[in-house]
Formats: structure tokens, C-alpha cells, sequence
């Protein structure tokens, strides 16, 4: 009912005659023939009766109430129902702005973002020297970790981490079931690496949380980093995943040297590894 009342006749599309109301908004018969249902039944819809609700009529009234993706996937709560996948509202679709300052403030340790398909959106200056991030390469994670030859050649436990990753975007997946988008990464990845392939076949699934990542740096020796994959509700299709050195290995320190100027300098010399 609040939501009605906020929607104008003008703003969906539907003349004021000049007449005055008694409320504001839309009045209950115009959101039906709007959103294509019985008067009745919309009625009984905001009074809470227990009706039967689909998916499809819930998003007319979601359509027709202008509702925002939030208030949308509240509705489905409300009507008992599985809500459907989170989006971006528009309004929030600049958030990277704030987003880079969050990886650049990370730094020296490595930080990176990515949206839903695990492709790179953007990483920070550490995440580029630690994991070889670059423009050069394949621009999705996933296909990265498998055909990388530079990320492979630092990762000490490459084979133990793998399944995981692997077990991780399947997780992903789960979450868009017939998305085109999840399908194409995948047949990219198996036309690429037989190993991916095998892996994927296993069918594990595990949720993204932290990953222990050892890594042999050719500049600084081992270092020891914790991968946290962090979600940002306004903004579902993204994910940042900031490393955060473990107390091994003197890693912090190492990380501090490695942007440092110094150890800038001596990034641009090659170096065996």
C-alpha cells in the first residue's frame, strides 16, 4: 500500500482526468488492470490473505509499484516464495568509484574485484606485482589460475588449491542456474585446461570464503597470503577478494618492500622465475 501510494497516475502512464483524490498514488483497480490480475485478488493480495502467488504476477505488481530490486525480492519474502537472484540497482551501478579507493587503501597488500563470472574488474598495483595481474592475459580469474604460466610458476600448492577454486565457481554457478554467462566460462576453461576439465567433472561444490595461497615471488622468496572473498550487497554481481599477509615468512614486511620504490626498481629488471 505505501509503495501504491507513491506511484502517480501520470508516472504509469495513465490520465488524472483533473480529478481530485482521495488518496494519493494509484488506486487498488488501476495497479490490477495494470499489472493484468483480478481486482479481488490484488485486494486480497495486500490485505495478506493466503492466496496462491506466482512469480510472474508478483513481478507485474513489482513493474507496475516501480519497484526497486531490494523491494522486489522483499515482495517474494512477503508472498512466501523463493526471491529471485540479487541485482544492482540502478542507482548504485557507480559504486566502482568507492570500490577502487577500498582496493588502493588496501595496498601494499594485493586486492582485486570481480564480477559474478569471475572476471577482473579492476585490481590494485600489489595484486599486479604479487599475482602477475595484467592486461595481457586472459581477464577472467578462473581461466587465469588454470592458464596462467607466470600466476602457476609462483603458487607453491597450486594442485591442493585447484580443486578448491574449481569447487568454488561451481558454487557461483549454482547461484544462476541457466545463465549463459557461467556456460561460456566453463567451455572456455575446459577448451583450455584438461586439468580444469577433470576437476569440473568431480562436481564438488564449496562456497566462497578464504583460501591459503603460498606463493614463491622471484624478488622476496616465499610469501604466505589469506584470499577473503567479500560481497557488497548494493552491488551482488561483483566480488572483492583482498589478501591479507598470514604471520609467516616475514610476508608483511615483504609485501611493504615489494611497492615499495625499491623494490619498484627492482621488478623492472628480469629476474629468474
Amino acid at each position: 500500500m505505501s509503495r501504491r501510494a507513491r506511484v502517480s497516475p501520470a508516472e504509469a502512464g495513465l490520465p488524472d482526468g483533473g480529478a481530485r483524490r482521495r488518496t494519493p498514488g494509484l488506486r487498488r483497480e488501476e495497479v490490477a488492470v495494470l499489472a493484468g490480475v483480478g481486482v479481488s485478488w490484488y485486494q486480497w493480495l495486500e490485505q495478506g490473505r493466503d492466496i496462491t502467488v506466482s512469480p510472474q504476477v508478483l513481478d507485474s505488481v513489482a513493474r507496475v509499484l516501480r519497484l526497486s530490486p531490494a523491494e522486489r525480492r522483499h515482495l517474494y519474502v512477503l508472498a512466501a516464495l523463493n526471491p529471485p537472484p540479487l541485482e544492482a540497482a540502478p542507482e548504485d551501478l557507480d559504486m566502482c568509484h568507492g570500490l577502487r579507493r577500498l582496493i588502493d587503501a588496501w595496498m601494499p597488500f594485493p586486492a582485486h574485484i570481480m564480477d559474478q563470472y569471475w572476471n577482473t574488474v579492476m585490481w590494485n598495483d600489489a595484486a599486479a606485482i604479487v599475482l602477475g595481474m595484467r592486461k595481457e592475459i586472459v581477464q577472467n580469474c578462473l581461466i587465469a589460475f588454470f592458464t596462467d604460466p607466470l600466476y602457476r610458476s609462483r603458487s607453491k600448492r597450486w594442485e591442493e588449491l585447484a580443486p578448491k577454486i574449481v569447487a568454488q565457481f561451481r558454487s557461483a554457478c549454482s547461484e544462476c542456474p541457466d545463465d549463459e554467462g557461467f556456460r561460456a566460462v566453463v567451455e572456455e576453461a575446459k577448451e583450455l585446461s584438461p586439468e580444469f576439465a577433470e576437476l569440473w567433472e568431480r562436481r564438488d561444490i564449496l562456497p566462497g570464503g578464504q583460501n591459503r595461497k603460498e606463493m614463491e615471488h622471484p624478488l622476496v622468496g616465499t610469501l604466505v597470503v589469506e584470499a577473503t572473498q567479500l560481497r557488497v550487497p548494493a552491488r551482488p554481481d561483483l566480488v572483492i577478494v583482498m589478501h591479507t599477509p598470514l604471520p609467516e615468512a616475514d610476508t608483511a614486511e615483504k609485501l611493504e618492500w615489494l611497492v615499495s620504490p625499491e623494490g619498484r626498481r627492482g621488478a623492472m629488471y628480469p629476474v629468474a622465475g
